[in-house]
């Protein structure tokens, strides 16, 4: 059975498949200063306690996507990106819903997340979505001038 969330501008939700990982590879190298390895998504995509996300048009270009990590009852999101020609339009908030839905059928009851200190859009988005700050990780993310920033921990509690 395909799993299948709606999305805005003509987009939808559903879990990433092998093919994926090219794409998903370039738009994580868009959108953070150390992008990771194809053989990272692949490995990720094809994980049965990594559930991969995209956010795509019928034709199966990709504007986002989001990836989890499961171990007994938490759940982390481990990355989102939203391709910069998509951000702004609900695609990372399509995103968020359809794996909180997802997450309904599995053992999770919390959701784990980290985020750099000085990313205002996705505060604001985990912000709306209920998380709330529960640590911090002085100088975790690296920085192309250097100075590391620093990532919040937030968490959400799953029902």
């Amino acid at each position: 059975m395909l799993k299948l969330w709606l999305a805005p501008h003509g987009l939808h939700v559903e879990p990433a498949v092998p093919a994926d990982a090219d794409a998903i590879t370039r738009l994580h190298a868009q959108g953070f200063y150390r992008g990771w390895a194809r053989e990272e998504f692949a490995a990720y995509i094809a994980g049965q306690d990594t559930p991969v996300y995209v956010a795509c048009d019928k034709r199966r270009r990709i504007a986002g996507f989001a990836m989890l990590r499961l171990a007994a009852d938490e759940a982390e999101l481990v990355t989102i990106a939203v391709d910069p020609r998509w951000r702004k339009k609900g695609v990372g908030l399509a995103l968020m819903r359809a794996l909180f839905e997802d997450l309904r059928m599995t053992p999770a009851r919390r959701l784990f997340l980290e985020v750099a200190a000085d990313n205002a859009a996705a505060l604001r988005l985990y912000g709306k979505l209920g998380f709330a700050r529960v640590g911090e990780r002085r100088g975790y993310y690296p920085r192309p001038d250097g100075a590391p920033a620093t990532a919040l921990v937030m968490a959400r509690d799953l029902g």
